[in-house]
């Protein structure tokens, strides 16, 4: 063993168990009681391993601010660093062991805030009736935000629009994208339009952060214009109902389940759509994570071919 492995194994052999207790103590908010609990410990044990761990790598961890403790940046840093890793190695344990129940545990999911309804609904309820014992916490986000929940290793497994980048993802379909106007627009009765056409129309779309909102812009200056954004909302539904109120128009993904007062109309030319994508947040999958992965794969499979069937 040369002097660095050696130094390595020092360093993962003291500290393995400590950087649990400061994982799990983030995991809790800085919540002493509750982190011991979890991890089986008493208080005091859970207080000494933080405090040997400061004692180990001079670095403050806690800020005490009375009965209240709170993580420093450098803790949370460093437990959102090794969170991953010691996952890693338990479900490696548990999968050689065969600890790991593949038809019990959770999975922490994400799915775009467009897809609320629709297809993943739908296939949620169908793996919880034929999967009961696996319990599936949502968490419905823009796509920047489930890719950064995915790398922090605060979801197991995410469907994300567009594909991540860094991170192990499938396409497991395309969402189109059209025009929403009022029922009694000029353009109505239209079943296709050209971006074009929209010139001098007001848009409602979602906050520049977004996806959506980038390529509502890249669109229309390739059509030759600015876009006039009058209003600037984060909700897809809201922004449909803003519509069929009369107050703008918007670029939207196809939705089956309109509401009153709102049309839809496809854009002439090729390009109007976003691939969606299933992420993984780590290598090492679960065998839980990936009974859902494998249902949602097939699910959408089967969904993308009905639809090209129509």
């Amino acid at each position: 063993m040369d002097q660095y492995d050696a130094y390595m194994d020092q360093w993962t052999n003291r500290l393995a168990p400590l950087l649990r207790s400061l994982v799990e103590l983030a995991a809790h908010d800085g919540h002493m009681t509750r982190a011991a609990a979890s991890l089986g410990v008493p208080q005091s044990s859970m207080s000494r391993r933080i405090h040997a761990l400061e004692q180990e790598l001079r670095v403050p961890l806690l800020i005490h601010d009375g009965r209240i403790v709170r993580l420093t940046p450098a803790a949370r840093r460093l437990a959102r660093l090794a969170s991953e890793p010691l996952r890693r190695l338990d479900l490696a344990v548990a999968e050689v062991t065969g600890e790991v129940d593949p038809d019990h545990g959770t999975v922490r999911f994400g799915f775009p805030l467009t897809m609320g309804s629709g297809p993943v609904p739908d296939l949620l309820a169908e793996f919880r009736r034929r999967h009961p014992g696996i319990k599936v916490l949502l968490k419905q986000a823009h796509g920047t935000a489930l890719s950064a929940d995915l790398r922090a290793g605060d979801l197991d497994l995410a469907i994300v629009i567009p594909a991540p980048e860094r991170l192990r993802h499938v396409r497991i379909g395309t969402q189109r994208i059209k025009v929403a106007v009022p029922d009694r627009h000029r353009l109505a009765s239209l079943e296709h339009v050209r971006l074009a056409d929209l010139e001098s129309e007001t848009f409602i779309a979602n906050p520049p952060s977004y996806n959506l909102r980038r390529l509502t812009e890249d669109w229309c200056r390739r059509a030759g214009y600015v876009p006039d954004i009058a209003f600037e909302v984060t909700e897809f539904a809201t922004i449909r109902e803003l519509v069929g109120r009369g107050l703008g128009i918007a670029l939207l993904p196809h939705d089956e389940r309109m509401p009153p007062g709102v049309t839809e109309l496809s854009l002439v030319g090729a390009g109007y759509h976003r691939d969606i994508t299933l992420a993984w947040g780590s290598t090492v999958e679960a065998p839980p994570t990936r009974r859902l992965s494998t249902f949602l794969l097939e699910g959408f499979g089967l969904f993308e071919s009905s639809v090209v069937g129509r």
